[in-house]
Order: C-alpha cells, then sequence, then structure tokens
C-alpha cells in the first residue's frame, strides 16, 4: 500500500474532502424546479440491482403514470435515462432514417434545435418559421404562409427583418411534423387542437415537444392524435433530472416492424424498449444495460404524486393557477409581456421582457444573492431581452408569486439603471 500510495502524483483535491454544501434557494427559473420531500426521499434510498424484481415493478409503475400524465394507450410508453433533449434526440432518431423528409415548425431554440438534430441524421429539413412570441395555425401548417425566415441555418438562427413566405404540410410532403407545445425560450403555448388529425390527412406523423408543458398545460395524446410525445422530469413534474418520459403511437412504429427503424444511437433506441418489465427480462438475458435505478425511483414517486395530487389531466390548468402569475410581473418591472395573445402565452414560464436601461444580468443575479431565489435571462432567440419567470408544480403556490414579485420590486429599486 506504500508503494502504491508512492506513485500517487496527483494530491486528493481538499474540496472534495470537505462536507457538501447545498444552500436552500427558490428555483423560479425555467428548469429544473425545486423537488418536494417525497421524491427526495425516494432517490435516497439503497440502490438496488436493475435486473432486481422490485426494480422492474417499479418500471412498470412508472409506464402507468407515464400512460397517464399523456392520458394514452400507447403499449410503447416508458422513461429513458437522459434529459429532455435526450428524448427529443430519442424521438427523432426513432422515426427518420436519411432522405426522409421532415417538417419543423420553429418559433423558438427548441425547434431550432430538432432541426439540427434532423439534418445530423440526413433527414431532408424543411422548417417553417415565426418569430418569436408567435405561435403556428392550422393553415401555416397546412399550406403557405408568410412569416420571418431565418437568414442562416445556425441554432438559434438569425431573423430576417422583412416577413418571407414558407410552405407547409401540401408542398412538401413530410414523413414527420415537429411541433414543439411549450417553446421555454420565448414563453408560448402552441395549440395542438386539429393538428393531429391535419397530419394524418397528410400521411405524416405528428411529433410533439412537451418538455416544458407537460403538468402545467392541458395535453391529450389520444385525443389529440399525437404519434411520439416527450418530456422530462426536472420541470413541471418536479423530479431530480435524468428521466424523460416518452411514447410512441402504434402509427409511429415502422409498418410490419416490431421494434421500428434501427436508431443509429443504441442508447437513443427506445423501440427496441418500453414494452413491459416482463419483455424486458427476456431481451436483457442476452444484451444486459443498466438503469438507473435511484432516479427511476424517483419517478415514480413523481408519478404516484401526479396520479393523486395534480388533476391537470382533465381541467384547464390556466384556470386553476394563479392568476397574476402571467400578468403581474410585466406590471412590476413596467414592461410588457413578450407574448401578445393571453391564450398563446404558456402558463408554467412567463416571458416579460427587461425593462429599459436595467441589464437582465443584474437582476438575475440580484435576486439570487439576496433573496436565494432565481429567475433566468432569455435564450436563443430571446437572450438579453426577456425575463423569464417559470412556476411549475409545487412551486406554482400564490405565495411564491407574491415572493417573486416582491424581489423584482426591490430589484428595481437597487439594480444599477442606466440613463441612456
Amino acid at each position: 500500500r506504500a508503494m502504491a500510495t508512492s506513485l500517487l502524483h496527483v494530491a486528493p483535491p481538499e474540496e472534495l474532502l470537505r462536507p457538501l454544501a447545498v444552500p436552500e434557494r427558490l428555483l423560479l427559473g425555467p428548469g429544473p424546479s425545486n423537488v418536494p420531500g417525497r421524491i427526495r426521499a425516494a432517490g435516497a434510498r439503497q440502490l438496488l440491482g436493475h435486473m432486481h424484481p422490485e426494480v422492474l415493478q417499479v418500471m412498470d409503475e412508472i409506464k402507468a403514470g407515464i400512460r397517464y400524465a399523456f392520458q394514452t394507450q400507447n403499449r410503447l410508453t416508458l422513461a429513458i435515462s437522459g434529459s429532455g433533449h435526450c428524448a427529443m434526440e430519442a424521438a427523432l432518431f426513432n422515426l427518420l432514417e436519411k432522405g426522409d423528409t421532415v417538417l419543423v415548425a420553429v418559433n423558438g431554440i427548441w425547434g431550432a434545435r430538432a432541426a439540427d438534430i434532423a439534418r445530423r441524421l440526413g433527414a431532408n429539413v424543411h422548417e417553417l418559421l415565426k418569430a418569436p412570441g408567435k405561435y403556428f395555425t392550422p393553415q401555416d401548417i397546412e399550406q403557405v404562409s408568410a412569416g420571418h425566415c431565418a437568414v442562416s441555418t445556425s441554432c438559434p438562427p438569425v431573423w430576417s427583418p422583412s416577413p418571407c413566405v414558407t410552405q407547409g404540410l401540401v408542398q412538401h410532403k413530410p414523413l414527420v411534423l415537429f411541433i414543439t407545445h411549450g417553446e421555454s425560450s420565448t414563453g408560448v403555448l402552441q395549440p395542438l387542437e386539429g393538428l393531429g388529425e391535419l397530419c394524418h390527412r397528410h400521411g405524416c406523423l405528428l411529433l410533439v415537444d412537451a418538455v416544458a408543458s407537460l403538468g402545467g398545460a392541458p395535453i391529450f395524446m389520444d385525443q389529440q392524435e399525437i404519434d411520439v410525445l416527450y418530456s422530462g422530469s426536472q420541470k413541471v413534474l418536479n423530479a431530480p433530472p435524468g428521466s424523460a418520459p416518452i411514447s410512441f403511437s402504434e402509427r409511429a412504429r415502422a409498418p410490419g416492424s416490431d421494434t421500428g427503424p434501427t436508431a443509429p444511437s443504441c442508447a437513443r433506441g427506445c423501440l427496441t424498449w418500453g414494452w413491459s418489465s416482463l419483455w424486458r427480462r427476456r431481451w436483457v438475458r442476452g444484451k444486459p444495460t443498466t438503469s438507473t435505478a435511484t432516479t427511476e425511483r424517483g419517478q415514480r414517486e413523481d408519478t404516484a404524486l401526479c396520479s393523486w395530487k395534480c388533476a391537470w389531466a382533465a381541467f384547464d390548468a390556466r384556470e386553476k393557477s394563479p392568476r397574476s402569475v402571467m400578468l403581474s410581473p410585466g406590471t412590476v418591472l413596467g414592461s410588457p409581456g413578450a407574448v401578445g395573445l393571453k391564450k398563446a402565452r404558456l402558463p408554467t414560464i412567463t416571458t416579460v421582457r427587461v425593462p429599459e436601461g436595467y441589464d437582465w444580468r443584474d437582476i438575475t443575479a440580484f435576486l439570487m444573492d439576496e433573496h436565494g431565489m432565481e429567475i433566468a435571462g432569455g435564450l436563443g432567440p430571446t437572450v438579453g431581452k426577456v425575463l423569464r419567470i417559470g412556476l411549475m408544480g409545487c412551486n406554482s403556490t400564490r405565495g411564491n408569486v407574491e415572493r417573486v414579485l416582491g424581489a423584482l420590486r426591490d430589484a428595481l429599486q437597487r439594480c444599477h439603471r442606466s440613463r441612456l
């Protein structure tokens, strides 16, 4: 042992020898959100093996919880190990092959990100564009529409100052339409009514990103004829990041195949998984893999909480959440919201323009340092233009609304304001 120790030329870092100190903060940004005690307790339990029967039972319970949350009967429903971004990749990897045509609705960073991933897969990508703060109508998606186009294919795109014409389902005849339900970079809630039926009429699959909206805005996968739906665990669901619920309709599976197309990444090959723990028991005998058992337990507690505590799957979430959440920040800051139409405002993340003369970084740093509270600046096309305030899941209380509004009032009085 002495000889082995003498060969170590890199000393153990002193910071890792000290106890971990985690400050208490109120997370009111666009995610992650605070985690309830029941979910934290589930993650603190002893680790189990990924093939233990208790873990397989938890997987089945998670599957049932996701079906409830998504309002679907789809057999291919599961939680993958990874973030919401991993679920985006998994959805696109399992639907697209080289040369397939995909139409991507881009009105913020997540549509642009999906288009980028699809291009890397070799798909034929067409973008349907709206300026940040706007949403798509069925007419925009079906045929020709006027909008602000991207003058570059960067992520996020650079928008043209003048409107231009883009084409939709009729012209491009895509295999898949990608659209974001809750665009967290701009605060837009995309209406989904009629889009599934429209896509199917044109022989197209509907892929929906609900990372920032699931649990905070109504979504009904089967009723709205959504073919692939995914979300993330760390936002409205109030679970730790690292687990992403996803579901595929029967229509989304490749015709005549039990597993669908071969995904280019084994880690994202969702169509090889998710049927049931019994199917998995048979499959892993020859091809073992390791699940994140502690994350799965947190996801299980999360879906259990959703089942008995959250009634958003049957009610209009915007009508049941504090009304001041969507309106008061702009009044306090003396600046308008970034989304004009009330029906298009994402209830989970409110975007409000940065008050004139202030630097958004000063405001967010002040709230963090003086109030132990996180809010965020813009992302992608809204960087430097907006503040994003998230009230999701257990954080969406009237007390937190009043707390963040009071902190914003304090920031306006004490942060530097330019007179230029």
